[in-house]
């Protein structure tokens, strides 16, 4: 196999989650859309050669992670689309409206949450992996896929932490106002 066909088989197996993975850390079709383009440019300067199946996917989501995340730190970016006004790539893709839900909800989710939950659930990778992709400590991971759990528990339920919190300051202000 040539160089040529490698590099589009490998664009036909990574494309679609070096999308999601850039979706999830930027939220805007577009913006995504470069951050694959990005990684399968690098890929085709660097021309890595890989131990594995399983090595060839982790640079793929380490080249995603990083691209995302220097694209979204850049100047450009925090310029020319300010996080208030970001748009949500389409969720068309989902099969039924639980799923899209679900990715509606995580879209909500700080990037550091909903990409763990996107290596955990859609990769189906464990928690040390998780931690090893992300250069983070496996405790990290760990309480990061926690949190995310808990809020997206709290997003699906209908149940903002903000509502939470008002109807908290709420009750004990009522209660406080009963003790007087």
């Amino acid at each position: 196999m040539d160089a040529d066909e490698r590099a589009e088989e490998l664009f036909e197996r990574y494309a679609d989650m070096v999308y999601r993975i850039a979706a999830s850390y930027g939220g805007i079709g577009q913006w995504a859309e470069d951050v694959v383009q990005e990684v399968f440019e690098r890929y085709l300067r660097k021309r890595p050669a890989f131990e594995s199946g399983g090595h060839e996917k982790a640079w793929f989501i380490r080249v995603a992670v990083n691209c995302s995340k220097s694209a979204l730190s850049s100047v450009w970016v925090r310029r020319t689309y300010p996080l208030e006004e970001r748009e949500e790539p389409d969720c068309g893709m989902f099969s039924n409206d639980r799923e899209s839900g679900i990715y509606e909800a995580m879209l909500k989710l700080p990037p550091k949450y909903r990409i763990v939950l996107y290596l955990r659930y859609y990769e189906e990778y464990q928690i040390k992996e998780i931690a090893e992709l992300l250069r983070i400590t496996p405790n990290l991971a760990s309480a990061r896929l926690k949190r995310a759990k808990a809020k997206m528990k709290a997003l699906l339920s209908g149940e903002s932490e903000g509502m939470s919190d008002e109807r908290d300051r709420l009750s004990k202000h009522v209660s406080s106002g009963l003790s007087e």
